[in-house]
């Protein structure tokens, strides 16, 4: 099996509705995501599939995200923006968008929203 890894970055603020007093503030982060993709196959170019291709994939779901109030798009008005949920949430974009290639699978989505704090959905 292989595996292939790409990250992307946005910036976004926050509420979160079930956490510490700190964190039911306003607040916001740097937010990295990670996505790894895993399929068995090579194309005959060697490759499973082209980087470029897998970042414009995930950009095109991380910049309606980018420089917005996460408590206001309407996949979190019921449910926290947590780390956990974003990555759930971008999970199931992702896999939405590479269905059509059935030779690859969303293996992970991991959101930091620091340097030493992530959460991953697979």
């Amino acid at each position: 099996m292989f595996e292939l890894m790409v990250e992307s970055t946005f910036s976004a603020a926050h509420r979160l509705k079930t956490a510490n007093k700190k964190c039911e503030r306003l607040h916001g982060h740097n937010w990295k995501i990670q996505l790894f993709l895993s399929g068995s196959k090579l194309k005959r170019t060697g490759i499973l599939l082209d980087f470029k291709e897998i970042k414009e994939k995930l950009e095109e779901v991380v910049k309606p995200l980018d420089h917005q109030y996460l408590n206001e798009i309407p996949s979190f008005k019921k449910i926290s923006p947590t780390s956990e949920n974003i990555a759930y949430y971008l999970y199931q974009k992702l896999t939405n968008l590479f269905a059509k290639n059935k030779k690859i699978k969303v293996a992970k989505v991991t959101v930091w929203e620091s340097e030493t704090t992530a959460a991953s959905y697979f």
